[in-house]
């Protein structure tokens, strides 16, 4: 591998990421303008929110299961196991419904979008749609980045029920506990500023999961190689940046909301 020099090397990552940011704005204000291909978008909704839905659900579910078995060992040594419902409302909506939610669909998605975009720049076909007047970041983007901010919202609150729900299945069914009691709590646990927090995640994990995956599609070169070197990159950054963003955005709902 050859020598880079540390200026070199710096000055390629400040052009990576001023290209990223290009990319982003250009595909956000895109929406803003014609043409617009609502058939691609309704595509990419069903490919990204109807395909994700199974693995959305069990990750959910068994977290919440999960959750509430944990819980409720250590819970039992306070004599407030009767507050396992209030810690898996609040624990799967405020975090990890969004982040988990996040994560499935970037391993899922990201790796698509940058395999599908990637194989494209390889065969030249992006070429070939800007030299017949298309704009690749219109048609292939955009409809890319609506469709998964649209859905993975949708997607957090299916994770966010479905592992209530697991968490009341295994407190009924295997810790004896009361289900009016756990929903109640689980219930009365939830304010307003804890569902804020928790949908607001998403829409910025949709954002990072389109973006990436797409900018390392575009970026793609060195054939077969490429594109799968392309598909890893945007899992790993995807996958880093949301984890990242969820501390950010956890930092500020708290300093907003005060919880």
């Amino acid at each position: 591998m050859p020598f880079v020099s540390p200026e070199v090397y710096a000055k390629e990552k400040i052009a990576t990421v001023q290209d990223y940011a290009i990319m982003s704005w250009h595909a956000i204000i895109n929406i803003f303008s014609g043409p617009r291909y609502w058939a691609d978008i309704f595509t990419q909704m069903d490919s990204i929110g109807v395909g994700s839905m199974p693995i959305v659900v069990l990750t959910g579910f068994f977290t919440g299961c999960v959750l509430s078995l944990q819980s409720a060992t250590t819970l039992l040594r306070f004599g407030s196991i009767n507050l396992t419902g209030n810690l898996v409302a609040l624990s799967m909506v405020k975090e990890l419904g969004p982040v988990l939610t996040g994560l499935m669909v970037s391993g899922r998605n990201s790796s698509g979008m940058a395999s599908e975009l990637g194989s494209m720049k390889v065969t030249e076909q992006i070429d070939a749609m800007r030299a017949l007047g298309t704009d690749p970041l219109r048609k292939l983007v955009t409809p890319r980045l609506y469709a998964t901010v649209f859905m993975l919202f949708f997607l957090t609150i299916i994770a966010d029920a479905v592992g209530i729900g697991g968490g009341a299945l295994v407190s009924i069914g295997l810790l004896g506990l009361n289900a009016s009691a756990y929903f109640h709590n689980s219930y009365q646990a939830l304010y307003y500023a804890d569902v804020v927090q928790g949908l607001t995640k998403p829409l910025f994990s949709g954002f990072i999961i389109a973006t990436v995956g797409c900018f390392f599609g575009l970026r793609t070169k060195g054939g077969t190689q490429g594109v799968g070197k392309a598909t890893t990159q945007a899992v790993v950054v995807a996958s880093v940046f949301i984890i990242i963003v969820d501390f950010i955005v956890s930092r500020a709902m708290i300093g907003i909301f005060g919880r």
